[in-house]
Order: C-alpha cells, then structure tokens, then sequence
C-alpha cells in the first residue's frame, strides 16, 4: 500500500459524458475514507494551469449521482499541451500539494496525460468518460449506455414520423472515430442502413438499396450514420441521395449535442461508481500511469499508452445482420 499520498486532485476532461459526476463522487468518498485529502480541478487541465483549485469534502458530492454533465466542469486546453503550460500546471500541483490525480476523460485526456506524466512522473490513474466507447482496456466508458438510449428514443420518434409522412430520414449520431453509437442504436431502431467510420461507405450500395426500397412500396426507410462516416456524416449521406432521387421526400436530422447530457443511466452509475473506487484503489496499490477499467466483469488496470483509441473490431457478420433484418 502507498502510504506516501496524502493529497489527490480529480478532473473531468474533454467531452462531457453521463456519469461524471457519478464517477466524481466515487473518486471523493472513497478517498475521504482512507482519510485522503480531495481537490477538485475545475475546467480539465486549463484549471489546473490557472490554479483553479479547490479541496472537496463528501457534502460537495452529495445529490449529484443522478445529474448529467460535471460540476467540475470541462475544457479542452491547447495550451496543455505545451511545455511551457505543463510546466505552469506542475506549479500549481506544487503549490497545493497535490501529490497524485485521477483523471475522468477520454482520449485526449489520456494522451495529454501520457506526456505530462512521463516528463513530471505524478502518479495518475484514469476513468474512462467518453461516449464514444473507444478505449481499449474497458469493455465500456462511462456516458455511452445513457448516449445511446437518448440516440435510440429520438430514433424511435423520428421512425414515428417518417411513418405519417413516408419519408426517408437520414439520422446523424455522434461518433468522430468511432461508429459504436450508431451501430447499435441502429440495429435496436431497424434502420434501413447504417454508417460507420469503421467500414468503407460504398454510396453506389446505399442508393441502389434506397431504388429496391422505393420500387418494392417501401414507405420508411432510416439511415443512420455516425458523423465521422467517410462521406462527411449525414450531410453527406443526404447530399448523395438528394442528387440520385430529387423527388422522394428526404430529412436530415443530426442528433448532436442531445446525445452528451441528461441523467445518466443505472448502467452508467454502477459503472462510473465502479471506476471511480478503482482508481483511488489503484493509487493506494502503487499503481499509477493506468487507466481503471472493467474487463469480464472485473476492474482491470490498462497503461494510458494502450488505452487510448484501440476501437473493438467490429464485426462483418453483425453488419451483414443490418441488411438481412431491414428487408
């Protein structure tokens, strides 16, 4: 057991996701008990070069579990990603004797990390908060459960009126890098087709089945696609179809920021309750440089280097089933 950290610091990075909060109150009352002293960093890692720094007690916690976004707020910070920024950052460690850090983000929070710590060695552990699913180490990130029931309501209420109009929608969820969101809020909705940056969007195979559908008195036919899809999203998508069929009544709907807020699901918080634990478990154990994950059902503790962006294969065979069901 580490029985050299006395202070911790914790800060929400990046995009927010449903959880946080949840996974904030995990970090803090777990530390609380093994009688560590708590620090919030507001704003990522801006707060943390501007001092933004505040001690945390379990009442700051309490009624949060249920709230959407982060009340340590989130930022995106280029300046972090100098040395000189990382240098100021370090300072202000320094100043409020912050010893080690739990670090609730995705991606870029842990490549951000990744440099920092190697450079100013500060222990540091991560609790993946994405919705996009795409880290490795963890089977699931915090916020994609909540992210993809909000994709897959609006998607069931955007087939209601497609229905009433027999229209065809095109329907762009979140997903930059990863097609996660959209490949299983669009088999629980049937879509018709979905687009996903994993798989090579062939347009002329989107149409043609688009002309089959019409023919055969298809009246509702959903698209979904994630919007980092190859032909630019559902603009995209949209663009192409408007231009090989003028006439058939075509909307597109992008999801968007809908997709990050709202309570989080009971996935969700058993899940960031689970992280949070684990990772001022992980600090205690010597074990740092880690993101806390869960794997088969267990926490598992994964290098930042190996989690960041290592996207699950997604399988052939589960986008063959999307054609078959949607005849």
């Amino acid at each position: 057991m580490n029985n050299k950290i006395r202070k911790i610091g914790v800060l929400t990075s990046g995009g927010d996701s449903p959880g946080m909060n949840a996974a904030i109150r995990a970090v803090v009352r777990t530390a609380l008990y093994y009688d560590l002293e708590v620090y919030g960093i507001r704003r990522g890692y801006q707060g943390m070069i501007e001092g933004d720094i505040y001690r945390m007690h379990t009442t700051d916690v309490a009624n949060i579990i249920q709230r959407g976004g982060t009340i340590l707020k989130t930022a995106r910070s280029k300046e972090f990603m100098t040395e000189q920024g990382m240098k100021k950052a370090y300072n202000q460690l320094q100043k409020h004797d912050i010893e080690a850090l739990v670090l609730i983000g995705g991606d870029g929070t842990f490549r951000g990390a990744t440099q920092f710590f190697e450079q100013y060695t500060i222990p540091a552990v991560g609790v993946p908060g994405t919705i996009d699913k795409d880290l490795g180490g963890t089977d699931h990130t915090i916020g994609f459960d909540t992210a993809l029931n909000t994709a897959v309501e609006a998607i069931d209420k955007i087939r209601d009126t497609a229905e009433a109009h027999d229209r065809l929608f095109v329907v762009e969820v979140m997903g930059r890098d990863a097609g996660y969101i959209a490949l299983n809020s669009g088999i629980a909705c049937g879509a018709e087709d979905i687009l996903i940056p994993e798989s090579k969007t062939n347009i002329k195979e989107v149409l043609d089945r688009i002309d089959r559908d019409e023919r055969r008195k298809k009246q509702v036919h959903i698209l979904v696609v994630a919007e980092g899809d190859g032909l630019h999203g559902g603009k995209g998508i949209f663009d192409h179809i408007k231009e090989r069929f003028p006439t058939l009544d075509t909307r597109l709907c992008v999801l968007g920021h809908i997709q990050r807020g709202g309570a989080p699901s009971c996935a969700d918080r058993v899940l960031a309750s689970r992280l949070g634990y684990g990772a001022i478990q992980a600090l205690r154990n010597d074990r740092t440089q880690v993101m806390a994950g869960i794997v088969d059902g267990k926490l598992a503790y994964t290098p930042f280097r190996n989690s960041t962006k290592q996207n699950s294969h997604i399988s052939e065979d589960m986008l063959e089933m999307i054609r078959v069901l949607s005849v």
